[in-house]
């Protein structure tokens, strides 16, 4: 029995159709705005603040495992619903709000612990869903790509000691951006007004103190479509440490556009 629990985006509706297809046995904590998960009936559409029933459900199923997958925005705190252990355990969760999103999911997984519910990396279950080491399409960095990644890759490794960014954008050897919480896909819309085709790498690497039981690098389709709008010619990823959403419409659109993907 795996508990999933699901925010926004399409992360958790990959993560869902890959243990539907394993027949493993589930259930589901809703955190979606919208409760998409609700004509399942191994689901339950509950509120963040509503703590005790969360973990009641998963002791009441003998759930000892559980993964996240998607994004849980910052809630509107005086407007949650809250049950006694909601009540109990807020102060720490409006704290670690300040630090932003991903930090309010890593709270839950000290409360879960403290509850003896343990957290896995969601690639423990669904691996099929990242990329092994190697180029995976037909065009291949060229000589300048990888310069361009090395210097990337040096810059991403420089920021890690302030716990910044997970993603870069590089172009002729000149770092033209970085990724902030605002995540990538805001990072290359900012890029919009740079006219060139097929020069410039995206890099995305985990950052060295980042919890990737709730924050996994990801890309999908879009994030391919949004490089190619501003020119880039390619994106490289770390072993591992990723996931790509619509696998095969990324690596089709990535050749048919003449772009690599590159696993390091």
């Amino acid at each position: 029995m795996i508990g999933l629990i699901f925010g926004e985006k399409n992360f958790p509706k990959e993560i869902y159709k890959s243990i539907k297809k394993k027949k493993i046995n589930y259930l589901i904590i809703d955190l979606t705005k919208n409760k998409v998960y609700k004509k399942d009936k191994h689901s339950h559409s509950v509120s963040i603040g509503q703590l005790g029933k969360i973990i009641n459900i998963f002791k009441s199923k003998k759930c000892k495992n559980v993964l996240f997958a998607g994004s849980v925005k910052k809630p509107v705190f005086s407007k949650l619903r809250l049950d006694l252990k909601g009540i109990f355990y807020m102060p720490r969760i409006i704290k670690s709000a300040k630090l932003g999103d991903a930090a309010i999911l890593k709270e839950i997984i000290k409360i879960l612990k403290k509850e003896g519910i343990n957290t896995i990396n969601s690639l423990n279950y669904n691996p099929e869903l990242t990329l092994n080491k190697g180029i995976h399409t037909k065009n291949k960095p060229n000589f300048n790509d990888k310069k361009d990644i090395k210097i990337a890759i040096k810059a991403l490794k420089r920021l890690d000691d302030y716990n910044f960014s997970q993603g870069a954008v590089i172009r002729n050897k000149k770092v033209l951006a970085v990724e902030g919480k605002s995540g990538t896909q805001k990072m290359l819309k900012k890029l919009k007004s740079l006219k060139v085709k097929n020069i410039g790498v995206l890099v995305k690497f985990p950052k060295k103190k980042q919890d990737l039981r709730v924050d996994l690098p990801t890309i999908g389709l879009n994030t391919l479509i949004q490089c190619k709008k501003v020119g880039l010619k390619g994106i490289v990823l770390k072993g591992k440490n990723n996931v790509i959403l619509e696998k095969k419409k990324c690596i089709n659109f990535a050749n048919k556009n003449n772009m690599f993907i590159v696993v390091k």
